[in-house]
């Protein structure tokens, strides 16, 4: 190589080099507010700013199914406005149906009525008598419900539904697509607790996730970590009846409705943690079935699906124990026993 040559190739390597530096220094953007009554926190790996996109991308999930939007599709099916549904409404109808068969009709969407009468809805608090639970019932069941060409048909004009325990994870799932479709392959998604994430963190190393130990504390002041996960992709969602509940009477009543006793579920499971590879949506039902299902037939749904992984937090005979799936153990990078 002439000199003249060799000189051109150190400075079109020194060049490369240089802008392969200021590759790998993108800043990590970070956006938060709130949305869905709740706060969301977005970080992600990009020379954009793409907070308004993300925010648009939030907003369709509103648009559809928040019982809070009275112009929303779901407020307009349950007040019996119209019956036409869009894409993201029958992408929740479509999961939904399948998590109320696989966990014997626990997971219900119809339960809205029993939600609302418990003082955990949108209609504000109150507290039903055993009358009031029975007749609420019947306006309960998804088999009373039929998607036909696009749109929703009920069995009894007063049924509503209430997507809250999946909404959160779509408009996650929502928020990630956006980001893929702009480029980013760095990031983690919150709303409300719920995650999906991908790649490293600005530390240079997978997402650290932790998983909160389920101490009643309405307050949410208490955030003791039971274990901390790495992760580097998939979804995380977890529910619990340790944040969302009321006592009266010195009675500890859950935001958790056991659609077919119409009262707030009792059983031996605190807290769900799901992990999925495909969706946080999924995650998110998930998570909030299993509370009505309980440890073992929770468990049972875990092993069958090689899509899912988690962390069950029980009790047993007074004592809080811990389960964790053998794909997730892999996981784990601490862990408080």
């Amino acid at each position: 190589m002439k000199r003249m040559d060799l000189k051109i190739g150190v400075f079109l390597g020194l060049v490369v080099a240089f802008f392969t530096a200021c590759t790998d220094k993108v800043v990590y953007q970070h956006a938060e507010g709130q949305v869905y009554g709740t706060v969301y926190h977005i970080t992600y790996r990009s020379p954009e700013d793409l907070h308004p996109a993300l925010r648009a991308a939030m907003q369709q999930v509103d648009t559809s199914l928040s019982m809070f939007n009275p112009s929303s599709v779901i407020s307009r099916i349950n007040r019996n406005e119209s019956r036409e549904t869009d894409s993201l409404f029958r992408k929740v109808f479509y999961l939904a149906q399948q998590v109320h068969g696989q966990s014997g009709g626990m997971y219900d969407i119809t339960v809205a009525p029993l939600v609302n009468a418990w003082g955990f809805g949108y209609e504000g608090k109150n507290f039903p008598d055993s009358a009031c639970i029975d007749s609420l019932r019947d306006l309960v069941g998804m088999e009373k419900l039929a998607l036909k060409e696009g749109q929703l048909f009920k069995q009894l004009p007063g049924m509503q539904l209430d997507a809250s325990s999946i909404a959160k994870g779509l408009g996650v799932d929502l928020v990630a697509e956006c980001l893929e479709n702009h480029g980013v392959r760095d990031y983690m998604v919150e709303i409300g607790g719920e995650i999906r994430l991908r790649g490293q963190s600005a530390h240079g190393r997978p997402w650290r996730i932790g998983i909160e130990r389920p101490e009643d504390d309405a307050s949410a002041q208490s955030r003791d970590l039971q274990l901390i996960l790495a992760l580097d992709t998939g979804a995380l969602a977890t529910s619990g009846n340790y944040r969302n509940f009321y006592i009266k009477d010195g009675r500890k009543y859950s935001h958790t409705i056991n659609p077919k006793t119409g009262y707030p579920v009792q059983t031996d499971l605190l807290s769900a943690s799901v992990y999925t590879m495909s969706s946080c949506m999924k995650a998110d039902a998930y998570a909030t079935a299993f509370m009505g299902i309980g440890f073992e037939a929770s468990k049972a749904i875990v092993e069958k699906d090689p899509d899912m992984e988690a962390c069950l937090i029980y009790e047993e005979e007074g004592v809080l124990k811990v389960w964790i799936s053998e794909g997730l153990k892999f996981k784990i990078v601490r862990q408080n026993e």
